[in-house]
């Protein structure tokens, strides 16, 4: 009998090598595109979107785990998921999932039009064509997979939650790939560091990368790697999770070829 591979233990994070193997495969990633543009993207590209993907997830994640561990939990809760974003606004992506879910119910604020009056939230759309929303459930085998990868399970709803925000993160980084192809790059480019009171500021990262990637080169029908980090940098406005999310993003296309 051959021996079983050893499985990475629960109690913590997994290694670098275990986490260059995103749970969000290809093909999902792809449908994504697939529903806000009929560009064509590289295998660099999807890739890439993945591991920023993945990045995001997994930071969300682990600031969900902080929480829970201070009332000595393992399983998270959506409590869980306001604890993390609440202590760091660098997470608070993917809103257009927070209209849709009662996690968020009560925390996007009150609208009022010119008389005082409020405004209503719009119904949800009957339209057959598949929305962010409509398709978060597709992520919820990689989601079950990263909450595993970092040691940790989680109620059904915020397993929901995670899901919506994943859909909506990735769609709207496709988005924002289409339109740096479209335009040629980043218009209007630049940064916000977030310090938390009594930290030290990081030191700059990648500032020169960085504004390659606000100009852009090559065909206007492929949506290529530099193209998903330059949404990256639209995504995430700054801070950490945006440095981690790019370096993360170039290692995991390393060897991936540009077709």
């Amino acid at each position: 009998m051959t021996a079983q591979p050893t499985r990475p233990e629960r109690n913590g994070p997994e290694t670098a090598s275990v986490m260059d193997v995103s749970p969000f495969k290809p093909s999902l990633v792809k449908a994504v595109f697939r529903d806000v543009t009929p560009m064509h993207v590289s295998r660099s590209a999807t890739w890439a979107a993945a591991s920023v993907t993945r990045t995001v997830l997994t930071e969300i994640i682990d600031g969900a785990r902080r929480a829970a561990a201070e009332e000595a939990r393992n399983r998270l809760t959506p409590g869980d998921l306001l604890s993390a974003i609440g202590r760091n606004v660098e997470l608070e992506v993917g809103d257009k999932w927070y209209d849709h879910s009662p996690t968020f119910k009560g925390l996007t604020g009150v609208l009022y039009d010119a008389e005082g009056d409020i405004v209503q939230p719009r119904k949800r759309s009957r339209s057959r064509k598949p929305s962010a929303v409509v398709g978060a459930h597709r992520f919820e085998a990689g989601v079950k997979k990263l909450l595993w990868s970092r040691g940790a399970t989680a109620v059904p709803a915020m397993v929901r939650d995670l899901d919506g925000i994943a859909s909506v993160f990735l769609t709207d980084l496709a988005r924002d790939a289409a339109m740096v192809v479209r335009e040629g790059g980043v218009k209007r480019f630049g940064t916000v560091t977030l310090v938390m009171p009594g930290e030290p500021a990081p030191p700059p990262f990648l500032n020169d990368s960085l504004r390659a990637l606000s100009a852009r080169r090559g065909d206007r029908r492929t949506i290529g790697r530099d193209d998903i980090l330059a949404a990256t940098t639209i995504q995430l406005f700054g801070g950490n999770l945006r440095q981690r999310a790019l370096t993360e993003a170039r290692e995991a296309t390393q060897n991936t070829s540009a077709g």
